[in-house]
């Protein structure tokens, strides 16, 4: 009587184990299909709302322009209204504009930010943050500091947003002809969903894991700019300082196109310094901001740069 006792108990028992058990998986497989259902709903608000455009400054016009050109509908917002206005009568049945940051996160699930500066990121993204919440991206066209990226997204991931940084290499006359190329890090599904827009604004696009690696690279690769620019400077200036051609037959610009110096950059800067064409497509000031930013990034990584700090 005891054996068939403990054997009653030990089958009502593993009842409830397999009543409970299954209860626990159910629960499982219902939270894994309300997140899949989130990012679902996510991807399809994106898809049906227009995209929010921070930032309509000598980089963003191009930008929003190339967006535009493709037929997506733009929600704008830049600190000068005037450019946030010429956008809209130019495209008046796509271009919204927006009263505060805030209005374009709400009126988009995705938004893009290009703005000039630390201080200009600093001054608008309390605005940005205040409309965050699930369902709402960021995407950081911007170049800043890599610890400045990981802080908005932190403050956005908090929020329940997502965050992408996507810094471009490139300048005014790419992000016009949609040839920036894109360097990103955070989130990588907002990445890939992002993938389409990146596709029409730029040539290229990729991915370096987590927030602040994009950042990084972009420092890097406009630090090499600059060394290149001011080894420019000065080889013209001691060209025409020793009375040597530099723009003519067998001057300074076609000896090196020849050459292994060949590259875009001399092409197109060499003739306008000659010139002294100095519209800015890319501001000193933006260029000495980045230096400064990827010599701090050399004293964290242990990496003496003494071309670059002079």
């Amino acid at each position: 009587q005891n054996v068939s006792q403990w054997c009653i108990q030990r089958c009502i028992l593993a009842g409830k184990l397999s009543t409970t058990t299954g209860r626990q998986q159910h629960r499982s497989v219902a939270s894994a299909a309300s997140t899949v259902h989130q990012r679902a709903a996510s991807t399809r608000e994106s898809n049906t709302m227009a995209t929010g455009f921070i930032g309509i400054g000598i980089m963003g016009e191009g930008m929003a322009g190339c967006l535009l050109k493709a037929g997506k509908k733009l929600v704008v917002w830049n600190r000068d209204t005037s450019k946030s206005t010429k956008l809209a009568k130019a495209y008046p049945s796509l271009v919204s504009v927006a009263a505060a940051p805030a209005d374009v996160i709400d009126q988009c699930a995705v938004t893009y930010s290009m703005l000039s500066t630390l201080e200009a990121s600093e001054a608008v993204f309390p605005s940005i943050l205040a409309s965050m919440k699930q369902g709402k991206s960021l995407v950081d066209c911007a170049t800043l500091t890599p610890e400045r990226m990981q802080t908005m997204a932190s403050a956005v991931e908090i929020a329940q947003g997502r965050f992408l940084e996507a810094p471009v290499s490139g300048s005014k006359a790419p992000a016009a002809q949609g040839a920036l190329i894109f360097l990103c890090g955070g989130d990588k599904s907002l990445y890939d969903e992002c993938k389409p827009d990146l596709a029409i604004m730029g040539k290229a696009d990729f991915f370096y894991g987590v927030t602040g690696n994009g950042s990084k690279m972009k420092l890097v690769v406009n630090m090499v700019m600059g060394n290149m620019m001011c080894a420019l400077g000065e080889g013209l200036a001691l060209c025409q300082a020793s009375e040597l051609p530099a723009d003519a037959e067998g001057g300074l610009l076609k000896v090196l196109d020849l050459g292994i110096m060949s590259n875009g950059l001399f092409k197109l800067k060499g003739p306008k310094m000659l010139k002294g064409d100095h519209a800015p497509n890319f501001p000193l000031k933006h260029a000495q901001k980045d230096m400064r930013f990827a010599l701090q990034l050399g004293d964290q990584v242990g990496t003496p740069l003494p071309l670059a700090a002079a």
